[in-house]
């Protein structure tokens, strides 16, 4: 997922609780469910970033060499920049772009 082209916004936003709570009739039920996508999205960014950081690893035991690689910041600067997990979250439960099911409600059907 490219979390650069999400419309979600870098600062936080107020919202109104009665449009979270639209698609599942409970606030808490819809926190919930942002709470665990936004779970899944750290884990995503977290892989991703530790994959591509991978590749600037140096193996060696001496603590006195240090170097500082333009490419390792300029990644780094990337990741910050990112709006965070929870915000990503929120914004696709808005779209309506997250899926979720309540076992408890399929079975007293």
């Amino acid at each position: 997922m490219d979390y650069k082209k999400s419309k979600a916004p870098v600062n936080t936003v107020t919202r109104n609780i009665m449009d979270l709570c639209k698609d599942t009739g409970n606030i808490y039920e819809s926190v919930a469910i942002i709470a665990k996508r936004a779970n899944q999205i750290s884990v995503e960014i977290k892989q991703d970033l530790s994959k591509k950081l991978a590749e600037f690893a140096s193996y060696n035991d001496s603590l006195e060499e240090v170097f500082e690689n333009r490419e390792q910041i300029e990644i780094s600067r990337y990741y910050e920049k990112l709006p965070k997990p929870s915000l990503l979250a929120t914004q696709e439960f808005i779209e309506g772009n997250v899926y979720f099911r309540d076992p408890s409600k399929e079975q007293q059907s």
